[in-house]
């Protein structure tokens, strides 16, 4: 049995749709389906009654820039109790392998091309510290329990995800989401310009949400290994042309005005995803154009006026 958590996530609620088109059994729990991540004792008392072989981890506390900024207690505290409950239930109750999601974030803040040798290799930058240092910190525990306890945690580092069913919300939202809604609300209500924070110049890599569902399923059956594996797609796209290929794909005509007094993050980002690719015996096959239409044709059908 799989007990897939968060599953009424982002990422979450891919993954259950993919396990049940690939016919795999699962159960699915989330705080919204009644279980606290937070509070160890509900947590072992979830997997006691579930018993998982295995599990696939999409719980999260978070959000972008903005939500970050201005939220790092709870990101701190709720990230942290969510990886310390899970790894002490899965340890206890016998679970054979958790595949675990770290963000990109988690890298040095000065790393441009990502690579799992260099995970350790300097400080995080400001912008994520604090979620950067608890998805690290997940992987510390599974280290951890892995020595104590021959705990098998897959840990998949993930490029920033999109896709139908982002968090569309101003905080919350990343970068790629939170231009589809400004985007489409603009070119809705004719407005004359749509404001981006920061220069436009900081690159980054997206992983279209099922790409990323597809890399945790198959998670479950790839070679044990303690060390970081990244999923990715090694190619970058800046905040300007990202504005510009949605601007396009919305029909938006009016103009774009970049506030450089935002933070912009990170200068570049992206993943060197040889290794996830030869664990996996797979690679992200979404391009970004046709996933950013997708992406806004949901947007399209399901947002609220």
């Amino acid at each position: 049995m799989i007990l897939v958590l968060g599953a009424t996530g982002f990422l979450g609620k891919r993954v259950c749709r993919l396990l049940e088109k690939k016919g795999l059994p699962f159960t699915r729990t989330s705080l919204s389906l009644g279980t606290d991540l937070r509070d160890a004792n509900a947590t072992l008392a979830l997997f006691e009654k579930v018993r998982p072989e295995y599990v696939l981890n999409c719980a999260a506390y978070v959000g972008g820039i903005q939500f970050g900024g201005k939220h790092p207690v709870e990101l701190f505290q709720n990230n942290l109790k969510m990886t310390l409950s899970l790894l002490e239930a899965a340890h206890r109750t016998g679970v054979k392998r958790i595949v675990n999601p770290i963000s990109n974030c988690a890298y040095p803040g000065q790393a441009t091309f990502f690579q799992e040798d260099h995970f350790w290799d300097g400080p995080l930058h400001e912008s994520v510290l604090v979620y950067g240092f608890v998805r690290k910190a997940s992987w510390v525990g599974s280290w951890a329990y892995a020595k104590q306890y021959n705990l098998d945690v897959l840990n998949l580092i993930l490029s920033n995800m999109y896709g139908p069913e982002d968090h569309f919300e101003e905080e919350r939202s990343h970068a790629l989401g939170a231009l589809v809604m400004k985007f489409m609300k603009a070119h809705r209500e004719r407005l004359p310009s749509v404001p981006v924070w920061g220069t436009g110049n900081p690159v980054r890599e997206w992983l279209y949400v099922d790409d990323g569902a597809e890399a945790m399923i198959r998670g479950l059956s790839a070679p044990r290994t303690l060390d970081p594996v990244n999923v990715g797609v090694g190619q970058g796209v800046s905040i300007r042309d990202l504005a510009l290929q949605i601007k396009e794909a919305t029909g938006y005509t009016g103009e774009i005005i970049f506030d450089p007094s935002k933070p912009d993050g990170a200068p570049y980002k992206t993943v060197n995803g040889s290794r996830g690719e030869k664990l996996l015996g797979w690679k992200p096959g979404m391009s970004l154009r046709d996933g950013i239409q997708i992406t806004i044709e949901w947007y399209r059908n399901h947002e609220t006026h």
